[in-house]
């Protein structure tokens, strides 16, 4: 700015100096001050405008994700207070920082394939697929970002209502929901498997009436054997996220995540947990954001570390034939019981292969299979049977 009211200065002085005659010397001063302080002003106020001007033509730095947003830049640009914008732009740095990290815990400098889709009807929305399969390190990593707007099912109405919304029988419901979905299944057992889910969902009538919102999600973590230190890590982890906004959000959404991931039919867990929530409102709904930020954030330093420590553990076929087995258990839940699973299975024209993102490459059911008592195998599941507080 500064420059370029020199620059102003130093043509004006120019400029007087080649109208300037003995007669005009004296007034000649005045001109000069008084030209000085008006270029100067006229520069800068130009200056400004162009600056106002580029600052409102400034496009999203989209350069650091894996693809471009889901939704047009102009209308993220256009409206950036609006929790859509926020929980997208969220998502997808939490895609591209999560991806990075595992790309770089591979040997094979391996990349993920990226695969930006649309809704059958493009007009409402799509996602960003990223998968990497057959890797050094992992036999299969999906981390699937969905952001759609669509009208809001019978079906899915009727689950809503089931879990206490108010929506009038008589009224025509569309919804929008941003969210982050992903499952990691590590090449070896002694990595564990993780999952999280974070997301955004609101809905209204057609008239704008009957408006609702929440948040939803959590992170929990599926060993396939039991290392103590390594739970403890996962659980101090998401403890720390939950701190910072609640004292109660621990222990509280720790006992919903045990309770949510419950094979019932097998009266075990899936894994050893972490959190869960859903239905999560407040009266700011930034407070809520802020918090599901923070235990997005967590994912990366609860499980990279667990990662590094023991990819290249020794692993033997029977340690490997343990890892199919209970593979076997985490697709039983998936297509049994998660409603995350059930969600895509109701919405009309759902993209099956972004649905089925979390299942194995490889599982494996053995009839009536019982680990032997004392084993390692016997200790996981005994765990399972029975969840633990770990932190």
């Amino acid at each position: 700015m500064a420059s370029n009211i020199i620059r102003g200065a130093v043509r004006v002085f120019g400029t007087v100096a080649a109208v300037q005659t003995p007669r005009a010397a004296k007034s000649s001063r005045y001109i000069t001050a008084t030209l000085f302080a008006s270029g100067g002003v006229f520069l800068y106020s130009s200056y400004s405008r162009r600056v106002d001007a580029a600052q409102k033509c400034a496009t999203l730095d989209t350069s650091s994700f894996m693809a471009e947003p889901v939704t047009e830049l102009s209308i993220l640009e256009g409206n950036p207070n609006d929790m859509k914008t926020k929980m997208e732009l969220l998502i997808m740095r939490i895609q591209s920082e999560f991806c990075h990290a595992l790309e770089q815990e591979d040997g094979k400098q391996t990349k993920f394939t990226v695969d930006r889709w649309r809704r059958h009807n493009p007009s409402e929305g799509g996602g960003i697929t990223c998968v990497l399969q057959d890797s050094e390190t992992f036999e299969k990593a999906g981390v699937n970002i969905t952001v759609m707007s669509a009208p809001l099912s019978k079906q899915l109405q009727a689950s809503m209502r089931a879990r206490g919304k108010e929506l009038p029988e008589d009224k025509q419901f569309t919804f929008f929901a941003a969210g982050i979905s992903s499952v990691i299944h590590p090449r070896n057992p002694h990595v564990p498997t993780i999952h999280f889910n974070y997301r955004y969902f609101e809905m209204q009538d057609e008239d704008g009436n009957n408006k609702h919102w929440w948040f939803g999600g959590g992170t929990d973590l599926t060993p396939y054997y039991l290392n103590e230190g390594d739970v403890k890590h996962f659980h101090s982890a998401l403890k720390s996220a939950c701190d910072r906004h609640d004292p109660q959000y621990y222990p509280n959404y720790k006992k919903w995540c045990d309770d949510y991931f419950h094979i019932q039919y097998r009266g075990e867990r899936r894994g050893v947990g972490g959190i869960f929530f859903d239905d999560l409102e407040a009266d700011n709904p930034g407070d809520v954001f802020n918090f599901v930020k923070d235990c997005a954030e967590a994912v990366i330093p609860s499980y990279i570390p667990l990662v590094k420590k023991h990819k290249n553990d020794a692993v033997s076929e029977a340690e490997r034939r343990w890892q199919l087995l209970r593979r076997g258990r985490y697709v039983e839940f998936n297509l049994v019981y998660d409603r995350g699973t059930k969600f895509g299975f109701a919405t009309p024209h759902a993209r099956i292969e972004s649905i089925l993102m979390s299942l194995p490459l490889t599982a494996r059911w053995e009839y009536m299979h019982q680990p032997d008592p004392g084993s390692p195998e016997f200790k996981i599941t005994e765990v399972l049977k029975n969840p633990r507080d770990w932190v």
